[in-house]
Order: C-alpha cells, then structure tokens, then sequence
C-alpha cells in the first residue's frame, strides 16, 4: 500500500518473505539491526556509557519534561498504560 500510514520508520533494507503467507515483502528493521546502529551512534559520539533504545526513550521523556510538556501527554507518547509509570522520569 502507498498511503503513509502503512510506511515503516526503519524499513528493513531488502524485501523478505511475509512468514505468514509467504509474499515477498519490505518489512520494518529488526531489533538487532536497531540495536546495532545505537550501539554503533553511541561509539561515533565517543558515549563511554551503555546506551540503549531505553536510554534513548528515556532521554525524550525526560526532554519533554523540561520542556515543560505535561505528563498526560509523554504518557500517551510512550504508551504507558498508568500514569505512575511516566511520572519515574519526573523524579530524576
């Protein structure tokens, strides 16, 4: 399909068979391919800590935080289904 709400963020750099019904497809980027290319981000930026899709998740929630954004709305963001859940990046 071409309308943008079926497009992936990170394709998958070849198309790959659907394990489902076996069509030929782009699927999105595996976890791993991910992974690799912070882990590899963070070595360009000469980070010395482990960093991580979590570190980056937490980097935004706490950004919009002091950007002044409020908690209801990094909730949704990121999905959590308890505000209690977003209100830990408000305590760092």
């Amino acid at each position: 399909m071409r309308e943008i709400g079926w497009q992936f963020v990170f394709p998958a750099t070849r198309p790959g068979p659907d394990p489902h019904t076996g069509a030929v497809r782009r699927h999105h980027l595996h976890d791993s391919a991910m992974s690799k290319a912070i882990r590899a981000a963070a070595r360009a930026a000469r980070i010395a800590k482990p960093v991580g899709a979590h570190t980056l998740r937490h980097s935004f929630a706490t950004h919009l935080l002091e950007s002044g954004v409020d908690i209801r709305t990094i909730q949704e963001l990121l999905g959590h289904a308890h505000v209690s859940t977003t209100q830990i990046y408000s305590m760092t």
